[in-house]
C-alpha cells in the first residue's frame, strides 16, 4: 500500500513541475516538505502562502524597472489589477493539498506496518516452584521447566514464570490469582485447577542401598518391622502422604523416621533429603514420591535400588500411583485445548524426557542408580 502511495506523490510532484516550467513560475524550496522534517514541522510548512496560478506575486517586492537587469531570471507575468507582493491561500492551488494528503496517509500507512511488525510475542504464562528440582527451579533445571520451554516453542511463544513455593497457598496465589496460565504438572484428579490429559503416570517407590539394603518390595512386608522407614510428612493434620497412613495402619508408627516435604528452603530441592539419608544410614528404607526419588537416586554417591510400592492400592483405597496432567483455570478453554493437543502430538517427546530424568513409570523401566551423566 505505502508503495503506491509513493508513486501517486512522485506523479504529482512530476505534474506540477511541468506545470511551473511551461509558465515559468520559480520553485520555492521552502513551500516543499523536507524528508527530515517531523510531522509537525512538515503541516507547518504547508501553511505557509504560495503564489497563485493566476497571480504576479513575488515573496519579496522587486522594482519593476530591474526585472531585465538580472540575467537567467525570468519572472511570470502579472495581471492588471493584481498587486505586487499580493499572495494567495493554499487552498487555491489543489494540486498542492493532495500532495500533503498522500503524503500523510503514506506516514500513516508506514507507521501501522511498523507498529504491527513490533506487536510484542506470545506469553506463556507458568507457575512454578522456584526451588524444586526434579520438577523446576529458577536456573530451568528441572524437566518441567524444559516441557514449558517445549509446550513455548509449539505455541510460537515465550515462557513468562510466577514464582511461589509448592506449599498450602500455591494455587491461591498464583493461578487462581491470574499472575499465571500453567501448572505444569498437578495430579489429574486436582480440584483446584481444569486438569488436562495426563502426560504421565508414576508411582511411590522404596528407595535402598543397591549393595548389602534390604530387598523391600511391599507394604507387607514382614521385614519392615525391623526396618527403620523414612517416610516424608506434610504436618499432623492428617494430611500426609499414602505411605505415612499405610504404614500408620500397620502398626509401623514407632518405625518411622519423618522427613518434612518442605525441608530447609535455604537449600536447594528441599524434598531431596529423604534420598540423601539412605544413602547416609539414617535409615534403612525409604518411601518417596518417584519422580523424586529417580532423579537424586542417579546422583547418590552410594549406589541405590528402587522398587515401586506394591500394592499400587492398598485397601480399601488408598493409591500409590498417580496421573500427573498440566492445570490451567476452569474458564481458559483455549489455552486448555492447546495443551490436550500438545501432550496428544508430542507424546513420544514428552516420554524421552521423562527418562532422562529418571522418572518411574509403570510399564517403563525401572530408573537404574548412577547410570551415567544425568540431566
Amino acid at each position: 500500500m505505502s508503495g503506491r502511495l509513493e508513486m501517486q506523490i512522485s506523479l504529482e510532484m512530476q505534474s506540477i513541475r511541468k506545470m511551473r516550467g511551461t509558465r515559468q513560475m520559480p520553485i520555492h524550496i521552502s513551500h516543499l516538505p523536507s524528508p527530515s522534517l517531523p510531522m509537525r514541522g512538515l503541516f507547518a510548512d504547508a501553511t505557509q502562502p504560495l503564489a497563485s496560478d493566476n497571480d504576479a506575486a513575488r515573496t519579496e517586492p522587486r522594482p519593476q524597472d530591474d526585472r531585465s537587469s538580472k540575467p537567467g531570471v525570468s519572472y511570470p507575468r502579472r495581471s492588471p489589477g493584481t498587486p505586487i507582493g499580493r499572495t494567495a491561500p493554499i487552498g487555491r492551488n489543489p494540486r498542492i493539498p493532495r500532495i500533503f494528503a498522500l503524503a500523510l496517509l503514506a506516514c500513516t500507512a508506514a507507521s501501522a506496518c511498523g507498529r504491527a511488525e513490533a506487536a510484542p510475542a506470545r506469553e506463556l504464562r507458568v507457575c512454578a516452584d522456584p526451588n524444586n528440582l526434579p520438577f523446576s527451579n529458577q536456573r530451568g533445571q528441572g524437566f518441567e521447566n524444559r516441557l514449558a520451554d517445549m509446550l513455548a516453542k509449539d505455541l510460537h511463544a515465550t515462557v513468562k514464570y510466577t514464582w511461589w513455593a509448592q506449599r498450602r497457598g500455591f494455587f491461591r496465589n498464583t493461578l487462581n490469582a491470574s499472575l499465571c496460565d500453567v501448572v505444569m504438572g498437578v495430579p489429574t484428579s486436582l480440584e483446584m485447577a481444569w486438569t488436562t490429559r495426563p502426560y504421565y503416570r508414576s508411582t511411590y517407590v522404596f528407595v535402598t542401598k543397591r549393595d548389602g539394603g534390604p530387598a523391600i518390595g511391599s507394604l507387607d512386608d514382614p521385614a519392615l518391622r525391623k526396618l527403620r522407614i523414612g517416610v516424608q510428612v506434610l504436618g499432623d493434620d492428617g494430611a500426609n502422604p499414602p505411605p505415612v497412613h499405610a504404614l500408620v495402619r500397620r502398626g509401623l508408627a514407632r518405625n518411622l523416621h519423618g522427613y518434612s516435604v518442605y525441608g530447609d528452603y535455604r537449600s536447594d530441592s528441599p524434598p531431596a533429603a529423604i534420598v540423601r539419608g539412605v544413602a547416609r544410614g539414617e535409615v534403612d528404607v525409604a518411601l518417596a514420591w518417584g519422580p523424586m526419588a529417580g532423579y537424586f537416586a542417579r546422583r547418590s554417591p552410594v549406589p541405590l535400588r528402587l522398587v515401586p510400592v506394591t500394592p499400587q492400592i492398598d485397601p480399601p483405597f488408598m493409591p500409590f500411583s498417580f496421573d500427573i496432567s498440566m492445570g490451567t483455570r476452569r474458564h481458559d478453554t483455549v489455552l486448555h485445548q492447546e495443551l490436550d493437543d500438545f501432550i496428544r502430538r508430542r507424546g513420544p517427546d514428552i516420554a524421552r524426557l521423562l527418562d532422562e530424568y529418571g522418572v518411574p513409570r509403570p510399564g517403563a523401566a525401572t530408573p537404574a542408580a548412577n547410570p551415567g551423566t544425568a540431566p
